[in-house]
């Protein structure tokens, strides 16, 4: 929230000293950048992440929206599952952990965030765990 507020304000000094012949246009949406995947990432007054390039990792939004994950976790606080937040915090979005997280989608478990496991998604594809994987690690450092 820090950083969208400095954001805002940056962009508005910017344009306040512009002169006339000057004119900026700004976006007054707040983003907040990711730099690890050069992604930014904007945070809805409900809590849902979307991606401001709109196509990047709208795959795996909707697939989350459609699925039931959303029963266990939310973007930014802990449910009865970590956050997305903290999930990517705590895995870099690399091709090792995309594939432990994809496993963990697919397969479930439990003992890594706690005593309530994780249920699994037999029927959920490989490549659609993946694009949700995508996602969730685009989160990084949005808590």
């Amino acid at each position: 929230m820090t950083r969208i507020f400095l954001v805002a304000i940056s962009l508005l000094s910017l344009v306040a000293c512009n002169s006339d012949s000057e004119k900026v246009k700004v976006d007054p949406t707040p983003t907040l950048s990711q730099t690890n995947n050069s992604v930014d990432i904007l945070v809805d007054t409900l809590g849902y992440v979307t991606d401001s390039s709109t196509t990047k990792f709208e795959k795996g939004s909707s697939l989350i929206t459609q699925s039931d994950c959303l029963g266990c976790h939310k973007v930014k606080e802990q449910s009865i599952g970590p956050s997305y937040a903290a999930v990517a915090d705590k895995y870099p979005a690399t091709a090792e952990n995309t594939a432990y997280l994809v496993s963990k989608i697919i397969k479930g478990g439990s003992g890594v965030w706690g005593e309530v496991p994780m249920a699994a998604h037999p029927s959920l594809s490989e490549a659609d765990a993946t694009e949700m994987v995508k996602y969730i690690l685009s989160l990084k450092g949005t808590k």
